[in-house]
């Protein structure tokens, strides 16, 4: 059974019908300007003749960095600009998203290998433990307007574009109007300050100290939120106008 696949880099030859390498756990593919005639072969002058090395495991896969000189990047496209680096010389760094985009250096071009890790395993049945459930880490209620707001300020990086700026208080409210007409930016800015003590970023006024003041208030949530997955591309769905259920 498969469980990696890999997309080389787009040429102009093979951009209609991508060729796809599909690894079983165990196997492995290396990838360079010159490799084996089973590897991925990239045509560019600036790739290393043997470059790197993926190899697949049951539910993950690992990059080798055979370059001596040159740190990869993989990203999570997915992901709020999460990335991790891959020194040179590095052998089988675990990669843990499940969908990734390495990031190839070569003489000024930066080559993306795409690497799919679909397959997935999950614990089955009930823990069989008794006592109090465990409290959620984030209690959020997803018909809640709190909870529109903060999809609206996330929905730039969850549609693809892991670096693009938040919007604007502006932009939030006329993005809120179809499921809240009323939005303003005064109803607005107080969600996003309940949020922010919600969401445990700032104490609440019923502390003795209030603490410091919280800069950068919505970066902090989106990233919060975008981390630890409150906020996903399906949730996009309460800025859609209301179909018989308005937000409360």
């Amino acid at each position: 059974m498969y469980s990696i696949i890999v997309v080389p880099p787009p040429t102009t030859e093979d951009e209609p019908a991508r060729i796809q390498y599909r690894l079983a756990p165990g196997e492995r593919l290396v990838f360079g300007r010159a490799v084996p005639e089973d590897g991925l072969r990239i045509g560019h002058d600036g790739v290393s003749r043997r470059a790197g090395e993926i190899a697949a495991h049951g539910t993950f896969w690992t990059l080798s960095n055979l370059c001596a000189h040159q740190t990869y990047v993989v990203e999570n496209p997915e992901g709020a600009g999460e990335h991790i680096k891959v020194a040179p010389g590095r052998l089988d760094a675990p990669v843990p998203f499940e969908f990734s985009r390495i990031v190839l250096p070569a003489a000024g071009d930066l080559l993306p290998v795409e690497v799919w890790a679909p397959r997935h395993d999950y614990l089955r049945g009930e823990d069989g433990t008794d006592g109090e459930p465990t409290a959620p880490a984030f209690s959020v209620d997803r018909t809640k307007r709190y909870f529109a707001v903060l999809a609206a300020l996330c929905e730039p990086r969850l549609r693809g574009a892991p670096h693009a700026p938040l919007p604007t208080m502006d932009q939030v409210v006329e993005r809120l109007r179809p499921s809240w007409p009323a939005a303003s930016r005064t109803s607005v800015q107080w969600n996003i300050d309940y949020l922010a003590v919600k969401l445990r970023l700032k104490p609440g006024p019923e502390t003795a100290e209030p603490g410091p003041r919280l800069n950068g208030k919505k970066e902090s949530l989106v990233s919060l939120a975008l981390r630890f997955d409150l906020v996903r591309e399906d949730d996009l769905v309460v800025l859609a106008a209301p179909s018989g259920r308005a937000l409360r």
